[in-house]
């Protein structure tokens, strides 16, 4: 029998399986927000203040109090266990830094998009970008204060077009256990589209 000192996991070295979700979304839909509310450390944040030379770049139509953007990235990171830990890495909301957004999804398991219904519109780049590529993604459904109405997943669903296997989360970002539900659903899709792949292939090789 093997003894205990054996086993990698009960080594010093061990090193737990890293897995990389980006939490994506139109300006200002709350990003840096979810990615702050779950981390278990200081997340490294690359805000700027709102300046004049974005007037007639950057609408804040709906988010008129606003001041700060993310010019890069946002990053976090949560300890599921002592064999799995999940950095989050939150891009840019604007289209003309969609240039990150190749580094950044590089080795991801999925992505959070997150939409604001003030502004639905700002998710199709960011839906599309992950469609495109292959991206398992969840939608979550950021519940402001102020909103005239809560709109249904289905609502929202039918909105962004979305196929009827993508889950739609309502959500609040600031809130913790709420943000964490919508990465334990992004985790959950994704594994079962990496189970339906495995079968598709199993089912394509040649007996």
């Amino acid at each position: 029998m093997a003894s205990e000192t054996s086993d990698p996991r009960n080594s010093s070295t061990h090193m737990p399986r890293a897995t990389k979700i980006l939490v994506a979304g139109g300006f200002g839909a709350g990003k840096t927000t979810l990615v702050g509310a779950v981390s278990e450390i200081q997340p490294l944040q690359t805000e700027e203040r709102i300046t004049t030379a974005s007037i007639g770049i950057d609408s804040l139509d709906g988010v008129d109090e606003k001041t700060t953007t993310t010019v890069a990235m946002d990053f976090g990171r949560i300890t599921i266990s002592t064999d799995v830990v999940v950095y989050l890495f939150g891009t840019p909301g604007q289209d003309r830094f969609l240039f990150v957004w190749d580094e950044l999804a590089l080795g991801a398991m999925g992505a959070v998009v997150l939409a604001d219904t003030r502004r639905l519109a700002d998710s199709f780049p960011s839906i599309d970008y992950f469609e495109q590529r292959g991206i398992p993604f969840v939608v979550g459904v950021n519940c402001f204060d102020g909103t005239p109405r809560r709109h249904t997943p289905e609502e929202v669903r039918i909105a962004l077009d979305l196929a009827l296997d993508v889950p739609v989360i309502l959500c609040d970002a600031r809130d913790r256990e709420s943000a964490k539900a919508v990465l334990v659903s992004l985790v959950t899709h994704a594994q079962r589209i990496a189970r339906q792949q495995r079968a598709q292939r199993g089912a394509a090789a040649p007996a």
